[in-house]
């Protein structure tokens, strides 16, 4: 899926288009991996290429699902604690299962926040009362960040020497 880059219309048809821009462009960092490389730890954190798609899709639950929702964890699509655990990536999970339970979280979240306006906010035990309009940006600036760790470890795997 390829979103066009809109740069005209109402202030929550430009965040969301910038949000599904940033879900695509971390997906782009993985694209065309070998499960084998996506799943290369390149730095000492538990960050790989794999883990960060699947970080991302936990942040999806986390923050449409349990919290603009109110859903419990058994009612998510899957893990949503606010914790490491988000990174992690089961043996048995290809690389495209990963990118498919992102893009699944990823639409239920859109289905979850049209529900809400820009303004509409909700009391959050870390952050204070929040508003939909930040949740939004939290996420762009979320995805951004994290397509950035992306695009560095693709290079190094894509420079690496096959033995690394």
């Amino acid at each position: 899926m390829t979103t066009n880059i809109i740069t005209t219309g109402t202030e929550r048809v430009l965040i969301e288009s910038a949000l599904d821009r940033s879900r695509e462009a971390l997906i782009a960092t993985v694209r065309g991996l070998s499960d084998a490389d996506a799943r290369r730890r390149l730095v000492v954190s538990l960050t790989t290429p794999i883990s960060l798609i699947k970080h991302a899709a936990a942040a999806e639950r986390i923050w449409f699902q349990r919290f603009w929702a109110g859903l419990g964890e058994s009612e998510c699509d899957g893990y949503s604690e606010r914790d490491e655990g988000t990174f992690a990536v089961a043996d048995h999970e290809s690389l495209a299962d990963v990118i498919a339970e992102f893009e699944r979280a990823s639409s239920r979240s859109r289905a979850i926040a049209a529900r809400f306006g820009l303004d509409d906010t909700k009391h959050n035990p870390r952050e204070g009362t929040v508003s939909m309009r930040w949740t939004l940006l939290a996420m762009i600036e979320e995805f951004a960040r994290h397509a950035g760790h992306g695009d560095i470890l693709r290079e190094q795997i894509d420079q690496a020497p096959a033995t690394l």
